[in-house]
């Protein structure tokens, strides 16, 4: 009789159990997070600031408080990044059995060649859709530099975003691309499903759920989450062909990054508390994405269909082919010790990774 819990073949527990595990470590890290971010919130009342805990989130949005120190936003991104490198680490461990590395950062140079070529297809593709809607007079230009909050420094503000953005960019696609997909494609496994397609399965859920985790956001609506879900294909394509996340931490970085930053549109939803450029949209909104930024309207789809193809090209011009990576789908159980300790009751000698087929 199949267990339902135990995968006998993997000596793991199945995707289901994973996952769900996984999500409930997340989940108290984070409130434990939040417990600090509270802690902090009471010490500076007491000492007579008067701000909260969404400015973290949105500090734009707080303008009762006239701005928050930039600090604290890059120390936001940095614990929340810290907390999810913690849970996922833990988690591949103790759960999944595998290196960290195996969510696709085994560095050399191809991965840091993969991050360079997608840090730059993001910054080109947000430049497009700027250059294009500002001919067109969709976008105006109201002020550069612009700062919500001039009794902070303009350049702080820059690198605080900056690298709360790069922080943004490693843990959302470790999580839904490194984590998420890896563990769903070997968790489809099941009957006759091949291995590319329980990737392109898990490719097009993980996807999914990472459009619906923006459902939240401000000024998020139904054409904005359905085009999200899209956003999360076009990030999630390079993990996919290559099972690194070289490619798809580089495209979120700069996507976000001169999204906002440099050129002024909301990124998700958000506003941008200080931008290189200040803007003022004037085209419809189903073409530019009105408040929520350029990935609700066309022009968005429109860079990330380029995008797209341009990530095709360079995978096909690094590895000589492009297609979807079978290995995301297949378990490989870890390597045995070397030395005495891998003869003792093992009956042989082989070192390499025992590759596990059993459905999940």
């Amino acid at each position: 009789m199949k267990n339902l819990f135990w995968n006998a073949g993997e000596k793991r527990l199945r995707t289901f159990w994973r996952l769900v595990i996984f999500l409930i470590l997340l989940a108290g890290l984070m409130f434990g997070f939040t417990l600090l971010v509270q802690l902090i919130n009471t010490v500076v009342l007491l000492a007579g600031h008067q701000w909260n805990t969404a400015v973290l989130s949105n500090p734009a949005q707080n303008v009762a408080f006239g701005g928050i120190l930039p600090l604290i936003r890059s120390i936001n991104g940095l614990l929340t990044l810290a907390v999810i490198l913690g849970a996922s680490a833990l988690a591949g461990r103790l759960l999944d059995r595998r290196s960290f590395t195996d969510f696709g950062f085994h560095f050399g140079r191809q991965w840091w060649s993969d991050l360079g070529f997608g840090l730059a297809l993001g910054a080109v593709l947000m430049a497009l859709i700027f250059g294009v809607e500002y001919a067109a007079g969709w976008v105006q230009i109201t002020a550069s530099p612009t700062n919500q909050y001039p009794e902070w420094s303009f350049t702080a503000w820059i690198f605080s975003n900056g690298f709360f953005y790069l922080c943004v960019g490693i843990y959302e696609e470790l999580v839904s691309r490194g984590y998420l997909l890896r563990n769903l494609a070997e968790g489809l496994r099941i009957a006759r499903v091949q291995p590319k397609t329980a990737v392109l399965i898990a490719y097009l859920i993980s996807s999914s759920v990472f459009g619906l985790l923006h459902l939240g956001n401000p000024n998020a609506s139904l054409i904005s989450t359905l085009n999200l879900v899209l956003a999360g294909l076009f990030l999630g394509l390079g993990y996919a062909l290559t099972g690194e996340l070289g490619i798809s931490i580089g495209l979120h970085i700069t996507w976000n990054f001169f999204q906002g930053v440099v050129f002024g549109f909301p990124v998700s939803g958000t506003s941008s508390v200080a931008s290189l450029i200040g803007i003022q949209q004037l085209g419809p909104d189903w073409m530019t994405g009105g408040a929520f930024g350029p990935e609700a309207g066309v022009m968005g789809l429109a860079a990330m269909a380029i995008g797209f193809g341009m990530v095709w090209l360079w995978v096909i011009r690094t590895r000589g082919k492009a297609p979807l990576r079978e290995e995301l789908a297949v378990y490989a159980a870890p390597q045995a010790p070397e030395g005495p300790q891998a003869l003792e009751g093992a009956g042989g000698t082989s070192t390499q990774a025992d590759v596990s087929v059993s459905a999940d």
